[in-house]
């Protein structure tokens, strides 16, 4: 059996062709069905369901019932904790099946979907099982004759669209603090990479989730995101994708006067100075634009050295790459998979082209490489790019790096600044007051300081600028998945007869 065939036996479980709505898996209303394609050969390999609006005001029908009904919601947070807890559990005991189904789904590495997908998934979940307990409000001091004080209750129903990058990750990102504060959901995740959904709906209702109160619609289209944003009885919409996408979710959400919290593009600047140990910062330059072969909303396509150090960052980047392992996700030593569809391999080819055209040099890589009919393309390296070249300015998504020079710190720190996006930027560098400084200075949501990608389940990220607004993991989510009331109860004097008389 070959590599693609184990993948395909250990992730059968999730290729169905039913929506998970109201607790129980039920066709699709019209019948529909949707291609599953793995990246590594570009072959079909399944079929899961393909909903249409009606099958999305169902799901919602059944959000709204199982919230109004207080299923989930009244419950306390120690309880919805311990069912947290035992969906943490469940997606360890099932690692090695959710891995398989990542890997085969996405075309990520299945070392890195055993490593990082999975195992951060269920840390999710258990991090905010123990924050459930603890969604408190306060007291406040007025000088009112009054008991004031606050709450923080759930919003209600969650519409929650996901990307196809980190579908794991990214799902769970939004399930765990919604359904830790009380929310119930409807999910909608990426038409290109649905199975790890599938598998999270039945480990959802095993850990105990009450009927209705997480749902999962699958299928391809806008129709179905639109859909979902519109519907009156969608509370709020968490959304993960594109920039482009997520003006177009904004504004329909903002004439219908309905709360987003979106994590959209990013196009992240890796500033690397000329005192920064070069044994260490190659490896993370190269983690920082080939990991999930590139279409990581975090990854740093922008790669700014400092003069004294240029010509070597690229001659050493130039011979690197070529060595890092690029092969089938299924095989343990692969680092770099396939892009996950052959629109996706088609506009990195364009942009590539594109930056040659406008006078970049290709340093590494810059083609197509030819493996099983699937979606690969060689981790690229581009020097001599003015600024405003597209490849700079625009999101690639895929394994390609731009390298440009500067002279100072103030001219790297614009360099930085200087796209729409504001997701991370990072700082390579042993000078600990110039660390400060940059970070303090660049325009993103989340810096990182000698490394790239240090990401835990209680540490914020989110954008700036076009990169969004509002913040997944940490404390600060619940922020965006519940609402502050304000209760302030009179109280009357003390009656005149006993106040006088009061010793």
């Amino acid at each position: 059996m070959s590599s693609t065939d184990a993948e395909i036996a250990t992730a059968a479980r999730a290729f169905r062709t039913e929506l998970f709505i109201g607790g129980r898996w039920v066709a699709p209303a019209e019948g529909g069905r949707l291609e599953v394609i793995d990246p590594s050969t570009g072959r079909r390999v399944g079929e899961v369901a393909a909903a249409s609006t009606s099958d999305v005001d169902a799901a919602v029908a059944a959000a709204r019932a199982a919230f109004d009904a207080g299923r989930w919601s009244g419950l306390s947070g120690r309880e919805r904790s311990r069912v947290l807890l035992r969906v943490a559990s469940l997606m360890r005991e099932r690692l090695e099946e959710l891995a398989q189904a990542e890997s085969l789904d996405v075309g990520k590495p299945i070392l890195f979907t055993r490593m990082i997908d999975v195992p951060n998934s269920a840390d999710l979940f258990e991090y905010y099982a123990t924050l459930a307990p603890h969604v408190d409000g306060s007291v406040r001091d007025t000088p009112l004759p009054a008991f004031a004080y606050t709450r923080r209750e759930p919003r209600g129903v969650v519409g929650a669209i996901s990307p196809f990058n980190f579908p794991l990750i990214l799902s769970s990102s939004k399930i765990a603090p919604a359904l830790a504060v009380g929310n119930t959901m409807v999910h909608k995740p990426s038409p290109l990479t649905t199975l790890s959904a599938i598998l999270m709906s039945e480990i959802l209702a095993e850990a105990g989730v009450p009927d209705g109160v997480y749902n999962l619609i699958t299928g391809a289209g806008s129709d179905l995101g639109e859909a979902l944003v519109r519907h009156p009885d969608v509370d709020m919409i968490a959304f993960t994708g594109s920039t482009k996408v997520g003006r177009e979710v904004a504004s329909l959400a903002g004439r219908l006067l309905k709360p987003v919290a979106a994590e959209l593009g990013g196009n992240a600047a890796n500033i690397v100075f000329a005192d920064a140990d070069l044994d260490k910062v190659i490896g993370t330059v190269i983690n920082s634009f080939v990991f999930n072969t590139g279409q990581f909303c975090m990854s740093a396509p922008r790669l700014l050295v400092e003069r004294p150090i240029y010509d070597t960052v690229v001659g050493i980047l130039a011979d690197a790459v070529t060595h890092v392992p690029l092969g089938r996700p299924g095989e343990d030593g692969t680092v770099i998979g396939p892009l996950v569809s052959a629109a996706q391999l088609e506009r990195v080819e364009a942009m590539v082209g594109d930056a040659v055209a406008a006078g970049g040099t290709i340093a590494a890589g810059g083609e197509r490489i030819d493996l099983d009919g699937g979606f690969y393309y060689a981790p690229t390296v581009i020097a001599g790019l003015d600024n405003d070249a597209g490849a700079i300015q625009e999101e690639v998504f895929g394994p390609v790096l731009t390298v440009q020079p500067f002279d100072t710190e103030s001219e790297a720190v614009a360099l930085a600044n200087s796209t729409d996006y504001g997701l991370a930027a990072g700082v390579q560098t042993t000078d600990i007051s110039r660390a400060h400084r940059v970070a303090n200075a660049l325009h993103a949501g989340i810096i990182w300081v000698n490394g790239w990608a240090m990401l835990d389940a209680a540490v914020p990220f989110g954008g700036v600028k076009a990169s969004g607004w509002g913040r997944e993991n940490g404390a600060e989510a619940l922020e965006s998945y519940t609402r502050v009331k304000s209760v302030t109860i009179a109280v009357d004097p003390l009656p005149a007869a006993e106040a006088g008389g009061a010793s």
